[in-house]
């Protein structure tokens, strides 16, 4: 995992007044389930939106398989290969499961390929095969979320960025959530991960990026960031101090 897939040097995104993502740097290496986390309002939508074309930058770069992503429409960074999965599922609620991840693969990468196997892959990665005839609407938070995936990687992306893939959904959901990113990486998908459900991350992620405020403030692998005090501080909770004697 030597190869940086992406990467992003004194990236800046300003609001009138206010920095929503100041100065921060990373290297996502090519294969790996990188995380992405902080507390709310820290900026970590607002990076994606960057990386996905949604926002211009204020300032700084980036660079997917070193190719300055700069003036590139987001329709033409799914076609190079980023897929975005949201945390908010809005499929065609009156189209099969089957007919709304073909969709991902019709308008994603340009090169001509087999649909209907695209879809096939895609379905037995996420784990929803049995259903692929049934209609989206009505389908429970989990499986959308794995419709969500689904479409994607249908666009056949080399990097996911997966916002809040385990939000809302229970323990038994949110392991065959962990079980989806790990077929997806298994596929040769780098994956990028946003996350508030820190067991999930912990368990799933290679290395963590930790913002706070728009600000880089801890990056490493999951034993060092959750045993960094500034990220204890920022993130994950300060230990309460015993009252003296």
């Amino acid at each position: 995992m030597n190869e940086i897939i992406l990467s992003g040097r004194g990236v800046v995104k300003h609001f009138a007044g206010l920095t929503a993502t100041d100065n921060v740097d990373f290297d996502i290496p090519a294969g790996s389930i990188y995380g992405l986390i902080g507390p709310n309002g820290a900026g970590k939508s607002t990076l994606f939106n960057l990386i996905t074309g949604y926002y211009d930058l204020t300032g700084g770069e980036i660079r997917f398989k070193g190719t300055s992503l700069a003036g590139i429409p987001t329709y033409r960074r799914n076609q190079m290969g980023i897929a975005r999965a949201f945390q908010i599922s809005k499929p065609f609620p009156a189209l099969t499961v089957r007919e709304n991840i073909r969709v991902g693969a019709i308008f994603g990468r340009p090169e001509k390929v087999d649909h209907e196997k695209v879809v096939d892959e895609a379905l037995a990665i996420t784990g929803i095969a049995d259903i692929a005839d049934r209609t989206a609407e009505g389908l429970t938070v989990g499986t959308l979320r794995k419709l969500e995936i689904a479409r994607a990687i249908a666009t056949r992306p080399s990097l996911l960025l997966a916002d809040e893939p385990c939000a809302g959904l229970n323990p038994t959901e949110t392991q065959e959530m962990v079980n989806c990113l790990r077929n997806v990486r298994g596929k040769g998908i780098t994956v990028w991960l946003v996350e508030h459900d820190m067991k999930a991350v912990t368990s799933i992620c290679d290395r963590i990026l930790v913002i706070d405020a728009g600000r880089k403030i801890a990056e490493g692998t999951p034993a060092e960031v959750v045993s960094n005090p500034n990220v204890i501080t920022a993130y994950l909770g300060a230990p309460i101090e015993e009252p003296a004697a």
